[in-house]
């Protein structure tokens, strides 16, 4: 479902990169690991088509981006990739369900506020749907930035230090859950990290 080949990537004026390749298949789980300094959300950028390699070739659901031009790629992103930050980013003016249906009113779909209340019901947070984001726990904004990521059906999760500041029992809670909403969704998963607590939980492993 992504698959990279030869990567690499160089800032102006500063560090260059070259990454190994990627290989995640359909409803397949993959953890990008590797230290501090290492690119790994600069890679993370690179797959969801946020910064451009220098080099290499990226294929997410059989699609090169390489030739896709930037408003392309945003509409291409925004059908098939979801995307957790390790902030949530939120629009602090809007409702949980607001933001929710955001995607669909960005990518010119017609809004479904019944999918945002299924896929909240299923993260056990329907009854925050009319709340705003400050109002929300730490645990709960990160279910919500999940169900975010999820709301246009992507081919593949990105998920972007998902655990990095959690104790042992919510960084366990906060990967069950990333693995079970990608399994309903058919999705790939791809976790890209430097916490060494998640690498016996994944079969497959790309170490930066």
């Amino acid at each position: 479902m992504l698959k990279s080949t030869n990567i690499e990537f160089q800032y102006p004026n500063g560090p260059s990169f070259q990454f190994p390749d990627v290989n995640c298949e359909a409803q397949e789980h993959l953890l990008l690991l590797g230290e501090s300094g290492k690119g790994k959300t600069t890679l993370l950028h690179l797959l969801a088509g946020m910064l451009r390699p220098t080099r290499g070739s990226i294929s997410i659901a059989g699609k090169d981006t390489s030739g896709l031009t930037n408003a392309q790629m945003d509409a291409f992103r925004g059908e098939h990739v979801g995307i957790i930050f390790q902030t949530a980013h939120f629009v602090e003016s809007l409702s949980v369900e607001d933001n929710l249906v955001l995607p669909h009113f960005l990518n010119n779909k017609k809004v479904n506020k019944q999918k945002a209340a299924s896929i909240l019901d299923r993260l056990n947070l329907k009854h925050k749907l009319k709340q705003f984001p400050k109002n929300l726990s730490i645990g709960e904004q990160q279910r919500v930035a999940i169900a975010r990521a999820l709301m246009n059906d992507p081919s593949v999760v990105l998920a972007d230090e998902p655990t990095s500041a959690l104790d042992d029992k919510n960084a366990n809670e906060v990967i069950d859950l990333l693995e079970e909403q990608a399994r309903l969704s058919g999705a790939s998963l791809i976790i890209v990290t430097h916490d060494q607590r998640l690498k016996d939980r994944f079969q497959k492993r790309v170490t930066l």
